[in-house]
């Protein structure tokens, strides 16, 4: 008899490990579709909006270059005064460029450990 109710006891014992498991399986599988969601959804916000924004970049360089093209009355050199400016400010941002990692790591963190 004691041998039947260890039988039992074991039996149910695994039931129970096994739907653990699986409500622990499905719980992960949620977690990472919802993290990885998250993820794909603020890049593509971020890249539609960075398009907008160099976009908008072209057309203000664009203008600014035949504004003072006209201005010093030699469009090339309004076109490579503009050139020259965007070339230092790519020099800064690419001396700085480390400055941005523990930014962005600390922002895409946030969305994949957030409530694990």
């Amino acid at each position: 008899m004691a041998l039947e109710e260890l039988k039992e006891n074991i039996s149910g014992a695994n039931t129970d490990i096994h739907a653990y498991l699986e409500h622990n399986k499905e719980y992960y599988k949620l977690l990472v579709f919802r993290t990885l969601m998250k993820i794909v959804t603020s890049l593509t916000k971020k890249l539609f909006t960075g398009a907008i924004v160099i976009f908008t970049l072209f057309l203000i360089a664009l203008t600014t270059a035949i504004g003072i093209g006209q201005a010093i009355g030699n469009m090339f050199y309004g076109f490579l005064i503009v050139t020259v400016f965007f070339v230092i400010i790519g020099i800064i941002l690419y001396l700085l460029r480390h400055k941005l990692d523990k930014p962005l790591l600390r922002k895409y963190s946030e969305h994949y450990f957030d409530k694990l």
